[in-house]
């Protein structure tokens, strides 16, 4: 650490992205300090989005975005596997209903070559239903995109996170950055609930809020407006209507309408794309969800024959830009990552590989750790893999991995206790639900959500 400073790399926002960043950093001999407004990592716009590990095939040729996408897909596709995030590569398929949105086949094939994904081409309209024989009537043909998948949006930034804490980050959760000011002779002081912190290098993640934090230093070059997204989830009993991830032709404004399979089980429809002016308006609207509903009885009608197990509501950080907006400056010693859209979650471990090499390159000692990086392996949520409740060896070796809690995703006490014991613990009953599932099913919590709290409570008075 650099003399006269509390941290060397302060990281402002620990969602998907900023996670990433702290793990990178973590690599090498830094002291690393991340900051979260929120009670826990994910908890804002990472954790309510469509899930979807991106190619990168339709992003716009030459931009950051797409680079990072596609080299975010390679990272984070292997890191998965390493640590035990569930992923399922299904494939996906761009249905066009029209001719006008049928004639857009070949620029979205040619940009998709542009962006180096060759294993795209055009399925026949009888070869489309054959793949997806629940599909309403009217389509008139379909673009393959075998690489895309679903990832769980939960476990990403936990396992960074938790990585980032085994190996030496401070994590500060519940603590908003009241004001950011520049030191004399370089480095920053960030006002926090409780005192202040002094920084070498900053990096400002900060998501919905990262426009604000860099007016704070004086630049003025990205608004972020709030996009909100309404997402319906379905049933796990309509898990078979669906193969693939049925895509929409993308418009100027947004990727459409999608249904795609969860790695929890469910089917999703969504999302809406409307600006808002509130960055906390997380509310779902009769509108959007009577919108959907109609997309989704016009793409697949059997869906709509299926309860509804939850509905939710993200917002994406867009801004007048059409690209993400990252830059350093080398003179300050500060690092903006803004404007990361829906392709954050595929492209964090590139977006995070980029900022490191550039702060790098502004000066940051980028000195290797000693020693191996700390074993991790997460908790399986996904739906494909086998679950401790199914897992007989398991339960042999510890009854409490026998004993459910929530039946309606079959979390068990041993998942429970894990989870409170962990090295990053949730400290409410939304975190206890994004590192077990325990309160994500079809009743909501109504029957474990009294247990579930009494166990949060007695870890907490323990």
């Amino acid at each position: 650490m650099e003399r006269g400073f509390d941290t060397d790399v302060a990281i402002i926002g620990a969602g998907v992205v900023g996670a990433a960043i702290a793990r990178e950093l973590c690599e090498y001999e830094l002291s690393v300090t991340l900051i979260e407004a929120a009670a826990d990592v994910g908890a804002g716009t990472s954790k309510a989005n469509t899930a979807l590990l991106h190619t990168g095939f339709d992003a716009k040729p030459g931009t950051l975005e797409a680079r990072l996408v596609a080299r975010g897909y390679e990272l984070l596709a292997n890191y998965a596997k390493r640590v035990g995030i569930p992923v399922e590569t299904s494939g996906a398929l761009l249905v066009a209903w029209n001719d006008e949105q049928r004639a857009e086949f070949d620029g979205i094939v040619a940009r998709a070559r542009a962006n180096g994904y060759e294993a795209i081409g055009e399925l026949s309209v009888e070869e489309l239903y054959r793949r997806e024989p629940r599909l309403g009537e009217g389509a008139s043909g379909a673009i393959e995109v075998p690489g895309e998948g679903i990832v769980c949006p939960f476990t990403t930034p936990l396992a960074f996170a938790t990585e980032a804490v085994l190996a030496g980050c401070d994590l500060r959760r519940s603590t908003p950055v009241r004001s950011l000011e520049r030191l004399e002779g370089g480095g920053f002081r960030l006002a926090l609930p409780g005192g202040s912190l002094a920084a070498r290098f900053v990096v400002n993640a900060a998501g919905l809020r990262s426009d604000e934090i860099d007016r704070m230093l004086g630049h003025d070059r990205f608004t972020i407006t709030p996009r909100r997204g309404e997402l319906i989830v379905f049933d796990k009993l309509a898990r078979p209507l669906v193969n693939q991830i049925v895509l929409a032709v993308p418009t100027k404004v947004s990727k459409g309408v999608l249904i795609a399979p969860t790695v929890f089980g469910n089917v999703m429809l969504g999302p809406t794309a409307e600006n808002v002016e509130r960055k906390d308006d997380t509310s779902s609207t009769a509108e959007g969800l009577a919108y959907l509903r109609s997309e989704g009885a016009r793409i697949m009608p059997a869906l709509l024959e299926h309860e509804v197990t939850a509905v939710y509501v993200g917002l994406r950080a867009a801004t007048e830009h059409g690209d993400y907006q990252v830059s350093v400056h080398a003179d300050e010693g500060y690092a903006s990552v803004g404007g990361i859209r829906s392709t954050g979650l595929s492209a964090s471990m590139a977006i995070a590989e980029h900022v490191r090499e550039q702060l790098g390159e502004a000066g940051l000692r980028l000195e290797p750790r000693a020693g191996a990086r700390p074993e991790l392996r997460m908790p399986n949520l996904g739906e494909a893999f086998t679950r401790p409740y199914s897992d007989a060896e398991r339960i042999a070796r510890d009854p409490e991995y026998g004993r459910i809690v929530c039946f309606c995703e079959r979390v068990t006490r041993g998942e429970i206790r894990d989870a409170l014991a962990s090295s990053l613990p949730p400290v409410d009953l939304d975190g206890l639900r994004r590192r077990t599932r325990a309160h994500l099913g079809r009743c909501q919590g109504f029957f474990c959500a009294a247990e579930l709290a009494a166990l949060l409570d007695g870890e907490r008075s323990s």
